[in-house]
């Protein structure tokens, strides 16, 4: 496809890789003139020195419009109106990152109207995932698939852990649950293991099973977590409020303490019920006196990685406090998980591209079926898709067993369309109304035919 990616931070040059990597035809636009000869140098793309929202600037991108344009500036407004210009010059899709709040309520608006295809805010996507962690504090990472039939949650074998030393089959046959290891992370390498493979101390792993499934699996093991009930919040950001409004349904006490008294007086107005502390987090004794103990979730969301990493490791010397930081710069994430130092981190940039590359996945469809989630783990070296099954394809009716499944693939779950989740076997097939989640490592796969050999069945 035709690609045109206004701004190039964090998350426009994510993007520009890994569109690049899939084959797309990639212009970058920036005002920014060295920003612009970087990325041109760096990934072999074509790119345009100027403002993003200006006709003549898309014009001399693709004369007749692009298939898509990303707008992924620091302004919400240069987004909104290069989009609008994009659909005037006949780009036929637009994706545009959107942070205001007071935008939300013309969502409806700006898609309907202003032809947007989709909107994208990084806060509240960010909030989104840090609230399903605090919903199972045992996991690292939690995603869903299929309407929430299926998780896939990243866990780490710390010191002592029971599963160390254990082989995946051993596992399956004395738990006698419906759970699989899509993945495994040991140090650099990544296996997609199968069953004689042993775990180690240390191991991430990437479990696939349903809600209840898992927290069986955890509370047998004795090492289940209860859900948060009692969280700090460091940070009264945008991304503050979205994380509260999210846990509203929620029974947790919350108490957020940040170092501008701006910031807490308007969390105090918009959030009734939650205790608002003005001072400085780095104060060890302020976190102390106002409960850390007692805290069972420790969130830092300030806007300095390096301050939400030391907070949060400081958090975590309880050892029973679930600690989240934002951490956006990747070798720092790198560093903070490395050896368990902190058990969580999310970035801003990464949930942002990752959500966008979704929809640039579902629109390059057009075969037997779709891509209806995407969620790339292990540091973006795996991902894991879900389709949907359509009748008549080749593969719909075969045993997995009898089919030419590539090396490095794994059908890691099958929900019938009646709702029946199933964690598949060789005998398992694929049925049309079937949602399927598959998981690979280093296959590029478009479409679910392509988890079949060359020359597989078509």
């Amino acid at each position: 496809m035709q690609i045109v990616i206004v701004g190039l931070g964090k998350v426009g040059r994510a993007l520009t890789e890994q569109l690049t990597a899939e084959g797309h035809d990639i212009v970058a636009i920036d005002q920014n003139a060295a920003l612009t000869e970087d990325i041109m140098n760096v990934y072999d793309v074509r790119g345009v020195a100027g403002n993003g929202a200006c006709y003549d600037v898309q014009r001399e991108a693709f004369e007749a419009g692009a298939d898509l344009l990303i707008a992924t500036t620091s302004s919400d407004e240069i987004n909104i109106l290069a989009c609008l210009v994009a659909k005037k010059i006949g780009t036929r899709h637009t994706i545009a990152r959107i942070r205001n709040p007071e935008y939300e309520r013309q969502l409806r608006f700006m898609r309907e109207e202003l032809g947007l295809s989709m909107v994208i805010n990084p806060e509240k996507a960010t909030a989104r995932e840090i609230s399903r962690v605090l919903r199972f504090p045992s996991a690292i990472k939690l995603e869903r698939f299929c309407r929430g039939r299926f998780e896939l949650i990243e866990y780490r074998l710390g010191p002592g852990n029971p599963l160390a030393g254990m082989a995946l089959a051993d596992l399956y046959r004395n738990m006698h649950l419906k759970l699989l290891v899509c993945a495994v992370a040991r140090g650099r390498d990544i296996t997609i293991p199968g069953g004689s493979f042993v775990l180690q101390e240390g191991d991430r792993i990437y479990l696939t099973a349903t809600p209840r499934d898992l927290s069986d699996f955890f509370r047998r093991l004795g090492l289940f977590k209860a859900r948060a009930s009692n969280l700090m919040i460091v940070g009264a950001s945008r991304m503050a409020y979205y994380l509260i409004r999210d846990l509203r349904a929620v029974r947790m006490h919350i108490t957020v303490i940040d170092s501008s008294a701006e910031r807490c007086q308007h969390m105090s107005e918009t959030m009734p019920g939650v205790l608002v502390i003005h001072g400085d987090a780095a104060d060890s004794e302020l976190l102390n006196e106002e409960g850390l103990a007692d805290m069972n979730a420790f969130v830092a969301l300030t806007g300095l990685d390096e301050t939400n990493i030391i907070l949060s490791m400081y958090a975590a010397q309880g050892g029973n406090c679930k600690v989240i930081a934002k951490v956006n710069r990747p070798s720092f994430a790198d560093l903070a998980t490395a050896n368990g130092m902190l058990d969580s981190v999310v970035s801003t940039s990464t949930v942002t591209s990752e959500s966008i590359l979704q929809y640039v996945r579902a629109m390059q469809d057009t075969l037997g079926s779709n891509i209806k989630a995407l969620h790339r783990i292990v540091g973006g070296q795996v991902e894991a898709l879900e389709f949907g099954v359509r009748a008549g394809a080749p593969y719909v009716g075969v045993p997995l067993k009898d089919l030419p499944i590539r090396p490095n693939v794994l059908v890691a779950g099958i929900v019938r369309a009646n709702g029946e989740p199933i964690i598949p076997s060789g005998a398992d097939s694929l049925q049309p109304g079937d949602d399927v989640v598959v998981v690979t490592n280093g296959a590029r796969i478009q479409n679910l035919r392509d988890i079949l050999q060359e020359g597989g069945a078509r």
